[in-house]
C-alpha cells in the first residue's frame, strides 16, 4: 500500500479509535440550490426568438409530413439509386425514412426546446403523501395543473399552439398513407390487362405469334399479349393478369354458344388465372375438356364457358374474344369482358 493511502494520526483518536466528524448531522439535506433565471425569463426578445425557433421546428415537421405523402405518390418502389454508404437503395424507401424521421424529430425537438426555454423551470419540492389522495390534495393537483398550463404559455403563445396542432394533425396522415402497401391504390388496375383490340397472341415459350394451325385439337397452349417481353421489369406484374390459355375443341362439343362465337374454329382463349385465389390453371383433361387448378382443385369446364364444376372458385374463367387477322395470326378483339382472378369485383 502506498503512503498516501495509509491512515494518518488525524484519522484516528487515541488508542486507534476512529475519529468522528465535527458536525452533528453528516447526511443533512442541503436543500435546493438558489434558482437562476434563464435569459428568456428576463428578456422578452430572447423569449420571442425561442418561440420562433419552436414554431419553425413544428412547421418543418408539417412540411416533412407533406413530403412523406408526396414521396409515396412521386417515386415508384422499384426506382433505385446509389447512396453512399448504403449502396443501391429504393428512392421511395429512402425518402419515406428521411421525411418521416424529420417529421418526428422536429416535433420532439420543438417540444423539448419549448419546455427548456419557455415553460417555467422553477424547482418545487413537495413532500410525499399517502397513495390515496384527499380532497385537499386533489384540489391542489388541479390547481397545479392550471398553473402549469398558464406558465407554459399554451393559451398566450398562439403561434406555438397553432403550429403544434398543425404538426400533430398532419403527422398521423403518414400512417394512413402507409395503408397503400396493403394493396393497389383505388384505381382500376385490376380491372384491365394488357390485352386490347389488335394485340396478337404470342406463344409464351417461343415468343412467336400464334396461327390457328399451331393449336391442335385436344391441346392446351399458353399465350401472352403482343408487346410484352420476358426481360421487361414489370413482366411478372403484367403476366399475372394477362396470362392466357388456348384450347382447341371440336365445335360440336362446345356447349356454350357465346364461347363458340368468341373463338375461332373451336379455338377458345380463357384467362389462366384461377378465380379462387389467383393460382395458374394448367392441368387439362382432354376427354372431358376439364381444366384443374392445382392449388385447391377448382375445376372448370372449357366446353361450357369455363364454368366452375367443382371446388372453391367463385365464377367462371373470363374468356378473351379472338379472331384471325389478315396475316393469318390469332388476334384479340379487346380485353377480357370482366376482371381476371379472384372475385373482388363481384362484391364492389
Amino acid at each position: 500500500m502506498s503512503s498516501e493511502h495509509l491512515p494518518s494520526e488525524a484519522d484516528h483518536g487515541p488508542a486507534g479509535q476512529v475519529a468522528v466528524a465535527d458536525h452533528e448531522d453528516p447526511f443533512k439535506d442541503p436543500g435546493l440550490p438558489p434558482h437562476e433565471p434563464r435569459k428568456q425569463d428576463i428578456d422578452e426578445r430572447s423569449a420571442k426568438r425561442s418561440e420562433r425557433t419552436v414554431a419553425l421546428l413544428f412547421t418543418i415537421s408539417m412540411l416533412a409530413t407533406i413530403g412523406f405523402i408526396a414521396s409515396f405518390v412521386a417515386f415508384p418502389v422499384d426506382k433505385m439509386a446509389y447512396v453512399w454508404p448504403l449502396g443501391h437503395v429504393s428512392i421511395l424507401h429512402l425518402m419515406l425514412g428521411l421525411t418521416l424521421g424529420i417529421a418526428l424529430f422536429c416535433i420532439g425537438a420543438g417540444a423539448v426546446h419549448w419546455a427548456r426555454t419557455l415553460m417555467s423551470d422553477v424547482e418545487i419540492a413537495d413532500e410525499r403523501h399517502d397513495i390515496e389522495a384527499d380532497a385537499e390534495t386533489r384540489a391542489k393537483v388541479f390547481a397545479d395543473f392550471k398553473q402549469g398550463a398558464e406558465e407554459s404559455g399554451f393559451g398566450r403563445r398562439k403561434l406555438l399552439r397553432n403550429t403544434l396542432f398543425g404538426a400533430l394533425t398532419l403527422l398521423p396522415l403518414s400512417g394512413i398513407v402507409l395503408l397503400r402497401d396493403l394493396g393497389p391504390l383505388p384505381e382500376d388496375k385490376l380491372r384491365h390487362t394488357l390485352w386490347g383490340k389488335g394485340k396478337r397472341l404470342i406463344n409464351e415459350n417461343t415468343e412467336e405469334p400464334l396461327r390457328p394451325e399451331d393449336i391442335t385439337l385436344g391441346s392446351l397452349a399458353f399465350a401472352m399479349p403482343e408487346g410484352l417481353k420476358k426481360d421487361d421489369h414489370d413482366f411478372n406484374v403484367e403476366i399475372a393478369k394477362a396470362a392466357l390459355m388456348l384450347v382447341r375443341i371440336h365445335p360440336d362439343d362446345i356447349k356454350d354458344k357465346k364461347s363458340l362465337d368468341w373463338g375461332h374454329d373451336g379455338i377458345l382463349a380463357f384467362s389462366k388465372i384461377c378465380t379462387h385465389v389467383g393460382c395458374p390453371v394448367s392441368l387439362y383433361e382432354q376427354q372431358t375438356h376439364h381444366v384443374l387448378c392445382p392449388c385447391h382443385q377448382s375445376t372448370f369446364d372449357l366446353a361450357d364457358g369455363a364454368k366452375v364444376i367443382f371446388g372453391p372458385a367463385g365464377h367462371a374463367l373470363p374468356q378473351l374474344k379472338i379472331h384471325v387477322n389478315d396475316d393469318g395470326y390469332l388476334e384479340a378483339l379487346g380485353d377480357f369482358a370482366e376482371p381476371v382472378g379472384p372475385s373482388f369485383w363481384e362484391r364492389g
